[in-house]
């Protein structure tokens, strides 16, 4: 049987995933599908450094701009488009690029994850979300280890549907069910922590310059409330609590730059479990004369 290769570019935040995907989809006449939680959703452009049009260098990209910000966007909703679009890129005799920073996206693609379909349960969510991150993690770790051992602690989306499941079904599945027909390449990028840093600081500067407040004030004028840009999180928050005068621009910087170093720690963290994954920096990838 044929095994159809599938490359994936992963890792922490702000190291240039986006560049190198394009970078190799123009060496192996590839096309790349997102793989970022929040580039999923109209609109959200600079705040989530989504990809421009020039930047794409004419390579067709996926999975971004498909869902509307005022709706939450499930993992299973993912997996299915995204199994949709390896097929069609491999029915044109391309490659498939995933490329993002969203480690739970990644592994229910190259995992083959079917996830439980267990319909929203309003009122229990509506309880659940009173409760803080901490309090939902002990929640889930006191009814499903397992599910805890491989979640973001600080994620509460993710913890309330992960608690959603359990009650439901007594345990979240783990439905894994590998792919005979794909091979994964797994490249990782990641940067020591102190240019981590400096870098997270150039971008969110930069991107404010090109207009990212005026980005964030739209969203709100078109309906998008205070409470779910919270719950978008990262930049989101902390330009809702600035907009809404609940915390100055200098506190907003702090904690947006504070906070998304933070994320980029727990990326790693979550992508270090993988043996599989070739670990570079981008001025490793530089190097390689593959890219010359």
């Amino acid at each position: 049987m044929q095994k159809y290769k599938i490359i994936v570019i992963l890792g922490q935040t702000a190291t240039g995933k986006s560049d190198l995907a394009v970078k190799i989809a123009k060496k192996v006449n590839g096309e790349v599908i997102s793989a970022d939680s929040r580039q999923v959703y109209k609109d959200l452009d600079l705040g989530t450094g989504k990809v421009t049009k020039k930047e794409m260098n004419s390579v067709p990209h996926y999975l971004l701009d498909v869902a509307n910000a005022k709706n939450r966007f499930t993992v299973a909703l993912y997996k299915k488009l995204a199994d949709q679009k390896i097929k069609e890129i491999v029915s044109k005799n391309k490659v498939p690029i995933i490329c993002g920073g969203t480690g739970f996206y990644i592994d229910a693609v190259v995992n083959n994850i079917n996830f439980p379909e267990v319909p929203p349960n309003s009122k229990l969510r509506k309880d659940l979300e009173k409760k803080s991150a901490p309090e939902l993690y002990k929640i889930l770790k006191g009814i499903d280890t397992r599910r805890a051992k491989n979640i973001d602690s600080k994620n509460k989306v993710r913890l309330i549907r992960a608690i959603e499941i359990t009650k439901k079904l007594g345990k979240v599945p783990s439905l894994i069910t590998k792919n005979p027909n794909y091979e994964f390449i797994k490249i990782g990028l990641y940067l020591p922590a102190e240019k981590l840093k400096e870098r997270i600081k150039k971008r969110l500067k930069k991107r404010i310059k090109m207009g990212m407040t005026k980005e964030m004030q739209n969203l709100h004028k078109n309906g998008l409330s205070w409470k779910r840009m919270e719950e978008l999180g990262l930049e989101y928050r902390y330009f809702a609590l600035y907009l809404q005068k609940k915390i100055s621009k200098k506190e907003m910087l702090e904690k947006a730059n504070s906070e998304i170093y933070k994320f980029a720690k727990r990326q790693m963290t979550w992508f270090k479990r993988d043996k599989e994954i070739k670990w570079f920096t981008p001025e490793e990838i530089k190097r390689l004369k593959y890219f010359d």
